[in-house]
């Protein structure tokens, strides 16, 4: 494949989108390669909201171990795997293009495959688990900016072919999750609205402050760090990206599987 033009966030939501086919999430990934990128990748890399370290990090493992981070869910779930191939050659472009955009360290690791943020929608996107694939960690001790930038140093890596992924939720308050319920609860629905207006708006450094700007933005994230997945498929775009949303559904009254294109300005 050629250039991409386009970068990608998406909410993963709870680990049982693996199995639970009454998501609509689920059958939106199924059908990736029909409705959303018809051509197939050289390379992913994908931003999980399920790894975070204090520096960035890569993985520049040849083949990838599946890693079930989860508990006490279904017992068919800690039997499905993806045994995607690693990208080393592109962990190491990965870490040349941050370092030679400031960031003062950033590690490979050898070992660690892919967790659940990463394998489960890629397992539905290409399950066929035959595209090499670089995980990125994100550090939920910076902010939205930081991982802005972080993606706007990653931006070249489309024009190689190489599908840039973020990989987190639109709204992550596993506390306030209610079972059973038919409704979304206030909090949630003004805050997926607000991100929603400003995305679509361009509003980016607004997007970027979120935590100052957006309503009930504690709420929505006390951790922000399945929200910078968001912020680093935004700046991978590039200046002047236009948003679009391309899928949204709830589930659990307050989880909100809002995902979005990013796709970089004509020159």
């Amino acid at each position: 494949m050629g250039k991409i033009r386009e970068t990608f966030f998406l909410s993963h939501g709870s680990p049982t989108l693996s199995i639970d086919d009454s998501l609509p999430m689920r059958h939106f990934l199924k059908a990736w390669k029909q409705n959303s990128l018809s051509e197939k990748p050289n390379s992913i890399l994908i931003i999980s909201g399920h790894w975070d370290t204090s520096v960035p990090i890569v993985n520049g493992f040849k083949r990838h171990e599946t890693i079930y981070d989860f508990y006490n869910f279904p017992d068919q779930m800690y039997q499905l795997k993806y045994p995607a191939p690693g990208a080393p050659d592109l962990a190491k472009r990965v870490k040349d293009l941050l370092m030679a955009s400031g960031f003062d360290r950033v590690d490979e690791d050898q070992k660690r495959g892919l967790d659940h943020g990463a394998w489960v929608p890629l397992m539905l996107m290409y399950p066929e688990a035959d595209i090499p694939v670089c995980q990125l960690s994100l550090q939920s001790n910076k902010d939205g900016t930081y991982h802005y930038n972080m993606g706007k140093a990653l931006a070249p890596l489309k024009d190689e072919g190489v599908l840039i992924i973020g990989s987190g939720s639109a709204t992550h308050n596993l506390r306030c999750l209610q079972r059973g319920s038919k409704s979304v609860v206030p909090w949630a629905e003004e805050f997926d609205t607000w991100i929603k207006d400003a995305l679509l708006d361009g509003r980016y450094d607004d997007v970027n402050d979120f935590e100052k700007k957006a309503p009930h933005a504690k709420m929505a994230h006390p951790h922000a760090d399945h929200f910078y997945p968001l912020h680093v498929a935004m700046g991978a775009a590039g200046e002047n990206a236009e948003a679009k949303l391309i899928h949204h559904s709830w589930d659990l009254g307050a989880l909100s599987y809002a995902s979005y294109s990013f796709t970089s300005a004509t020159a």
